[in-house]
C-alpha cells in the first residue's frame, strides 16, 4: 500500500496536534514484529494520530521502521525526532447501531403559568418531561402508568 501525501501545513498541523500525546506502543529490541504492527494498526483505527518510541539507538534503522509503518500500514509519516515517531491515519467511519426498541427520550416543553396573584404577569417555565411522563392540561408532570388492573365493580359488570 502507499502511504499518504500530505502538504506541509497539513503536516504541520498534525504535529502540533500530536505534541501533548503520549506514546501508545513502544518498539523492544525485538524490532518491528507482525505483533507490533498489528498493534500499531489498532491503536491508528483508535486514534488516527499516534506516537510510537522506538527503543533502538540506531538513527538509519529507526528511519526504516518509519517508512516502512507508513508503507505498509497505509499511514502518513508526520515526524521523526529522536526516538519518537508520529503516524497519522483518517479515522474510519464508525456505524451506529440503530436500537428498534429505544423508548423517545427526555423533551424541553415551555409552558406558561399564570401568577396566583392578580395582575402579574404569567410566568414562562421550562419542565422536561421524561418518555414515561405526562404533561397535564394544569402544566404539571405526571407519570404516566400502565392500568393493569380494572376496578372490582367494573370487573362485576363484565
Amino acid at each position: 500500500m502507499a502511504q499518504i501525501q500530505l502538504t506541509p501545513a497539513q503536516r504541520k498541523d498534525h504535529r502540533s496536534d500530536a505534541h501533548h500525546l503520549n506514546p501508545v506502543v513502544m518498539i523492544g529490541s525485538d524490532g518491528l514484529t507482525p505483533a507490533v504492527q498489528k498493534e500499531i494498526n489498532a491503536a491508528l483505527n483508535a486514534h488516527g494520530l499516534i506516537k510510537v518510541r522506538v527503543q533502538s539507538d540506531d538513527r538509519p534503522g529507526r528511519e526504516a521502521i518509519f517508512q516502512t509503518l507508513a508503507d505498509e500500514l497505509n499511514a502518513a509519516p508526520i515526524q521523526h525526532i529522536g526516538k519518537l515517531l508520529v503516524l497519522w491515519r483518517p479515522m474510519p467511519e464508525k456505524e451506529k447501531k440503530v436500537n428498534e426498541d429505544r423508548m423517545p427520550g427526555p423533551r424541553d416543553i415551555k409552558v406558561l403559568k399564570n401568577s396566583s396573584r392578580y395582575g402579574q404577569r404569567p410566568e414562562v417555565k421550562t419542565l422536561r418531561v421524561l418518555g414515561n411522563q405526562r404533561l397535564t392540561p394544569g402544566g404539571t408532570v405526571k407519570r404516566a402508568k400502565k392500568r393493569l388492573q380494572t376496578s372490582v365493580k367494573k370487573r362485576a359488570q363484565d
